[in-house]
C-alpha cells in the first residue's frame, strides 16, 4: 500500500479540557470535537501519528522523538493543578523518527532524534492524543514548536514529513497542536476580540474548502494580525503537510464540535483529507 499524508488536522490542547469531569461547559464542546475527530482518524487506519506541539518548545533543533514505546507521566508545568500527574503509554516508531530527522538534515534544518529514556511529553501532546486515541493503539513520533525557525522552514518540515512517509511506505497523519489565535488574557471563559474571532473563522473556513493555496499565502499576515500560537509555526508546518497532501489532488475539510474560547485564545478540531 503506498504511503504518505493521509490526513492533516489542526487540534486543541487547552489544559482546562485535559481532565473531562473538571472541564468548564464552554469546552466540552472542543472535548466533543476531539472525539469526534479521533474517531475520523482512526477510521482512515493510519499507521502513525506525527505530532507538533506548541508546548514543547526548542531554541535551536528541531528534535523527533523515538522513544518506543512513549510512557511518562504528564503534568503541565504552567497549571500543575488542572493536570496534575496524568499517565500514558503508546508506541513510538524510532525508524521513521531516525528517517525524517536525515530528511530534515538534508534539507538544512537542524535536527537531532530524541531518544532519552527519561524525557516527558508536555500537556500539548497528552491532551490531544488522550483524546484522539484514547485505546493509546496508533504509534506516534512528536516535535517541537523552534523559536529561531521561521514559517517557511515550518512548511519545509511540513512538507519532508510527506516525503519519509512516501519512502517508508507509511499511511499518516499530521497533527498541529495549537490554538488559532492567541493573544491569552486572565480569565478562560473570555473570548478572543471579535476581529481575530472572524480571522481565525477565516482559517477554518480555508481548511474546510481545501484551498491551501489562500491559505499557505496568507498566514504571514494572519499569523501576526491574530496572534497565533507560536507566532504561527505550528500552523506553517501544518500548511507544508497540507501543500504536500494536495500535489495528490482537491482536499477538504470537517470542522469537528465547536470553535471555543480558552483565555483570549481562539480553539478548534478540523481534519483536511483528500477529497474521495
Amino acid at each position: 500500500m503506498p504511503g504518505g499524508l493521509i490526513g492533516t488536522a489542526v487540534t486543541a490542547h487547552v489544559p482546562r479540557m485535559g481532565i473531562e469531569e473538571k472541564a468548564p461547559e464552554f469546552q466540552r464542546g472542543l472535548i466533543a470535537g476531539s472525539k469526534a475527530m479521533g474517531q475520523a482518524i482512526r477510521g482512515l487506519e493510519p499507521d502513525l501519528l506525527v505530532l507538533m506541539s506548541a508546548h514543547w518548545v526548542s531554541t535551536f533543533n528541531w528534535y523527533v522523538t523515538a522513544q518506543n514505546p512513549h510512557k511518562g507521566v504528564c503534568i503541565a508545568d504552567e497549571a500543575p493543578d488542572l493536570i496534575s500527574g496524568e499517565p500514558y503509554s503508546r508506541p513510538g516508531d524510532s525508524g521513521f523518527a531516525a528517517a525524517l530527522v536525515a530528511a530534515m538534515k538534508a534539507q538544512n534544518v537542524p535536527a537531532l532524534v530524541n531518544d532519552s529514556p527519561h524525557y516527558t511529553w508536555d500537556y500539548a501532546t497528552w491532551v490531544p492524543l488522550h483524546y484522539l486515541d484514547p485505546a493509546e493503539k496508533l504509534p506516534a513520533v512528536t516535535m517541537p514548536s523552534v523559536l529561531t525557525s521561521d514559517l517557511d522552514e515550518c512548511k519545509r518540515v511540513g512538507r519532508v514529513v510527506d516525503a519519509v512517509a512516501k519512502q517508508q511506505r507509511k499511511r499518516i497523519v499530521f497533527i498541529a497542536s495549537c490554538a488559532l489565535s492567541h493573544k491569552v488574557v486572565r480569565g478562560p471563559h473570555n473570548w478572543p476580540t471579535p476581529e481575530r474571532i472572524e480571522l481565525d473563522q477565516k482559517v477554518i473556513e480555508l481548511l474546510k474548502r481545501g484551498d491551501i493555496a489562500k491559505l499557505e499565502s496568507w498566514l504571514p499576515e494572519y499569523s501576526q494580525l491574530a496572534v497565533a500560537e507560536m507566532g504561527g509555526r505550528v500552523l506553517a508546518a501544518m500548511t507544508g503537510a497540507l501543500a504536500a497532501m494536495g500535489d495528490g489532488g482537491p482536499l477538504s475539510g470537517t470542522h469537528f464540535g465547536d470553535y471555543a474560547q480558552s483565555s483570549g485564545s481562539g480553539n478548534a478540531n478540523v481534519l483536511v483529507t483528500p477529497r474521495p
